[in-house]
């Protein structure tokens, strides 16, 4: 047996010991975590078809100053699933950021479970109202300077259609050890929104972890929480995964520990189930330069 075929059947027999004892670790139950990934993901594919969820998305209406007209009928400014609400069911008034509605004569809608005509819906100190007929819920949202109405519809086809995400393998290499570099409460970073919004957000601090002997950074943004959320994309975008890069919940270290970044947590964003959302993308620093073969691949063609 020639010497570079002894140094081949070495090379694989060491490559293998090192990958069984990474699986065969006593101090980490492998059969535990992947039911808990499991579980997860099952969470995940629920939380789709929920009333919460995105899959029951039917539009997204940016409102102009002024009057904008809402129904089933096509000549409204805003076209609602048609035999599902009047073709002529009212308007909404924006006016110097606060937004007003008012039915067609004779038709009610509930707002936040009581019979309404007419009202406020929106102004910068409100709470959210929820306005409902029949199956169909809407509320107003903000992002920076544009105000709308997110439509949902919570006997939509695609409820019917749902099929669930699919997932990588799960395989506990990929889930991570790392370090925080924390961040003082000034620090900020860009993101930017699919519609061209790019707003400074507050970052705590970055991970740090190590990937084939090479040190990689995800700056994490603060949600007032006891994780860190991390927008990333990696080598798998636009090919197993949405191409716009996904999201990671990563749970704040306790003092003196380590960081776990859990990749086979990484999800889709609402972008991937549906053209009525307004996704952040990831910030070029969080593009990771080699792919991530874990986690939620993408769904469907949005």
């Amino acid at each position: 047996m020639n010497t570079k075929l002894n140094f081949l059947l070495l090379f694989s027999a060491l490559v293998a010991g090192c990958t069984s004892s990474v699986r065969q670790d006593k101090s980490f139950d492998t059969e535990a975590y992947r039911e808990e990934i499991i579980q997860w993901q099952q969470k995940r594919n629920a939380y789709q078809v929920s009333e919460e969820g995105w899959v029951n998305l039917a539009g997204l209406f940016w409102l102009k100053e002024g009057i904008n007209t809402f129904g089933s009928g096509k000549s409204n400014d805003f076209v609602f699933p048609e035999g599902k609400i009047p073709e002529r069911a009212g308007f909404f008034l924006l006016k110097q950021g606060v937004v007003t509605l008012e039915t067609s004569e004779g038709f009610m809608i509930s707002v936040n479970g009581k019979p309404t005509s007419s009202g406020i819906m929106f102004h910068p100190d409100s709470s959210r109202n929820i306005m409902e007929y029949g199956s169909l819920r809407w509320f107003i949202i903000k992002r920076d300077d544009k105000i709308g109405i997110r439509l949902r519809d919570l006997d939509h086809p695609n409820l019917k259609t749902f099929k669930g995400i699919d997932c990588f393998d799960i395989d506990p290499v990929w889930r991570l050890e790392g370090r925080v570099e924390w961040a003082d409460s000034s620090r900020t970073i860009e993101i930017t929104n699919v519609l061209g919004q790019t707003l400074q957000q507050r970052s705590v601090g970055t991970l740090v972890f190590t990937w084939q002997g090479n040190e990689y950074r995800l700056d994490a943004l603060d949600e007032d929480g006891d994780e860190f959320f991390v927008i990333f994309g990696d080598e798998t975008n636009a090919r197993e995964t949405y191409g716009a890069g996904r999201y990671m919940y990563v749970p704040l270290p306790y003092e003196g520990e380590k960081v776990i970044i859990d990749f086979n947590r990484a999800y889709n964003p609402p972008c991937a189930f549906t053209e009525f959302a307004t996704c952040p993308l990831p910030p070029k620093q969080n593009v990771l330069p080699f792919a991530i073969p874990a986690g939620e691949k993408n769904y469907g063609d949005h």
